[in-house]
């Protein structure tokens, strides 16, 4: 939040304090949610320091002390984002993360849903990486290919960047993805049956639609760079749909999930 209110990304993550304050408020918020939530995702960016950046360590410890006081029955599910592993990521800072945070890629399953969780930095420029890219991409066709035959209620992914940030046809920036990237893994999905894309980068709420597919852009616990507040996104999936609001910390530690929300909760 510093680097970006002294508009310098590279010294100014020398302070986090409020950061931490935040992070630790939306785990209060997350522990008395009730229902507990099946898991809770960081979308990505875990923290500021690049690789090979001097507060790294030093972040990284104080996320882990934060996040070892959620409730041990909800499970984290962490994201690789280009402040984890570097815009251009290289094999070395793709394992410096995986040491830290688990597997840069990986699927699981939550009462017959089906999630992906991907590497999108290999998606916006695995040039230094070329054979991870490769190896990522043949296990994702090899999940798609369980996706369509399984009987999943959905199929849901997890990545750090979006596909596009409000419109498939928009053009590329540092947000989204180039398009020909985009419209293959738009594709990819949509044919796999993906009904949805959650995903962080933008420190704005955002989103559109693809076909059947939703692309959901949530803001950050931390650093907005838009007009909304630090918060969190509760997704609520039941047999026939997936619905998610994006909630600030204050109203979430406050009120909990709104009636709408609950109600979807308690017909499922």
């Amino acid at each position: 939040m510093k680097a970006w209110a002294i508009g310098d990304c590279d010294n100014g993550g020398d302070e986090w304090g409020e950061e931490i304050k935040l992070t630790e408020q939306a785990v209060q918020a997350i522990n008395q949610l009730n229902p507990k939530p099946k898991f809770f995702v960081l979308c990505g960016d875990l923290i500021h320091g690049m690789p090979g950046t001097q507060w790294r360590k030093d972040q990284e410890q104080d996320l882990k002390n934060v996040l070892k006081n959620i409730d041990q029955d909800i499970p984290l599910v962490f994201v690789s984002g280009n402040h984890d592993i570097g815009n251009v990521p290289t094999p070395e800072t793709i394992d410096d993360y995986c040491k830290h945070w688990g597997d840069d890629y990986f699927s699981f399953w939550v009462g017959g849903v089906f999630f992906l969780v991907l590497n999108s930095q290999l998606y916006f420029d695995s040039s230094k990486c070329p054979e991870l890219k490769q190896a990522q991409d043949e296990w994702l066709d090899a999940q798609l290919a369980v996706a369509e035959k399984q009987t999943c209620k959905h199929v849901i992914v997890f990545q750090h960047i979006p596909l596009f940030l409000q419109n498939p046809d928009e053009d590329h920036d540092y947000f989204n993805l180039e398009k020909s990237v985009r419209q293959e893994l738009m594709e990819k999905f949509h044919k796999a049956g993906i009904k949805a894309v959650f995903s962080g980068h933008y420190h704005r709420n955002a989103g559109g639609s693809y076909k059947d597919l939703e692309m959901v852009v949530s803001s950050a616990i931390g650093c907005q760079l838009g007009e909304d507040t630090h918060g969190l996104r509760v997704v609520i999936v039941t047999a026939e749909k997936i619905v998610h609001r994006y909630c600030s910390l204050n109203d979430l530690s406050s009120q909990g999930i709104e009636k709408e929300l609950m109600d979807l909760i308690k017909q499922n």
